[in-house]
């Protein structure tokens, strides 16, 4: 570049005066010097043109790829959701398809079983249901956080490890609730039940009505009432019989009185789980007598007043509960919040 700025002037404009070298170049390529019109640029479409010819292709490339993956969701859901079922003698009948081996349960099939076959149900990984011959059971739900069958008749036998309330069973008269849990529960065909829990809890629930049933006790459940009044299964046999009236049977019944009084008297300290449960339950002149003799079997907490517990005071009730001897009423409330339904 030169020290003069007339120059720098004809370098950029091709005004002032030219550097010398700068001529020299321009003589020297002036042989290759383009001397026709510029050929015309290739018109291009404007933007919004382009845009709107693109977009129902992008817009059907978009639906389909919303099929493709609601396929695929909906394919591994109902996969997912399957339950493994292994026959352990003679050849269930699954979906109606006889199996002498392994086969899956999906929601919606069910699960036969005749005189001469059982099946072993793995509830996806959270524990497994063995049923016994001459029962029906179907998959009616199967998600986290919900697995719920249903015993129409016959046996089975549970084993669950999952968290309480994750694993459900739907009879004609009651829904058995696990709360950590292995128990047997029998369905006869006229949908009457009976649950025997031989680890951990069970809830027995039907329209607001509930049972809790720890291990070592049991709970019969009858169309039309719902679950029972749970009582372990050493109780004495006239404690028994008099529940039979208690609880499947209308408050004009006039065999009542005596099996209330016969209950009473033949009831222990261990018993308490049954009489509990009959605070909440039956007339109140029914219930008047049930505290009073309850307060003789297992002094209650200053809380569990006569009155607070005549007028169901839930926490009135805990507080008696926890003197029982069982685990405390705390959790099992925890489990029934809102929160989890």
């Amino acid at each position: 570049m030169t020290d003069d700025p007339r120059r720098d002037d004809y370098l950029w404009t091709a005004t002032g005066e030219p550097d010398p070298e700068i001529a020299r170049l321009e003589a020297l390529l002036a042989p290759y010097a383009h001397r026709g019109a510029m050929p015309p640029l290739p018109s291009r479409a404007p933007q919004r043109r382009v845009l709107r010819a693109l977009l129902p292709i992008l817009m059907a490339a978009a639906s389909l790829a919303l099929v493709v993956t609601a396929a695929w969701f909906a394919s591994a859901a109902r996969r997912s959701g399957a339950w493994s079922v292994q026959s352990l003698a003679g050849a269930p009948d699954v979906a109606g398809s006889r199996i002498d081996g392994a086969s899956r349960l999906v929601v919606g099939q069910a699960l036969t079983t005749d005189a001469g076959s059982r099946a072993r149900i793995a509830v996806a990984a959270v524990g497994r249901v063995d049923v016994e011959p001459n029962s029906r059971v179907r998959l009616v739900q199967s998600r986290p956080g919900e697995r719920r069958m249903a015993l129409d008749h016959g046996r089975i036998a549970a084993q669950i490890w999952a968290p309480p309330r994750e694993f459900f069973v739907n009879t004609p008269s009651a829904t058995a609730v696990d709360l950590g849990c292995a128990y047997t529960l029998d369905v006869d065909s006229s949908g009457a039940g009976t649950i025997r829990v031989t680890h951990g809890w069970v809830a027995f629930e039907y329209r607001g009505r509930e049972s809790f049933i720890p291990e070592g006790a049991v709970c019969a459940t009858r169309p039309g009432f719902g679950p029972g009044t749970p009582r372990f299964a050493d109780a004495p046999a006239a404690l028994d019989q008099a529940l039979a009236v208690l609880d499947f049977s209308g408050p004009s019944n006039p065999r009542r009185a005596e099996a209330l009084a016969t209950l009473l008297e033949s009831a222990r300290p261990r018993d308490g789980l049954t009489l509990w449960h009959l605070l909440s339950r039956g007339t109140p002149e029914e219930r008047a007598r049930v505290y009073d003799r309850l307060v003789t079997l297992v002094p209650p907490p200053a809380s569990a007043s006569r009155d607070a517990v005549l007028r169901a005071d839930r926490r009135a009730l805990d507080d008696w509960w926890n003197e029982l001897g069982l685990d405390s009423a705390s959790w099992w409330r925890v489990w029934k919040s809102p929160w989890r339904d």
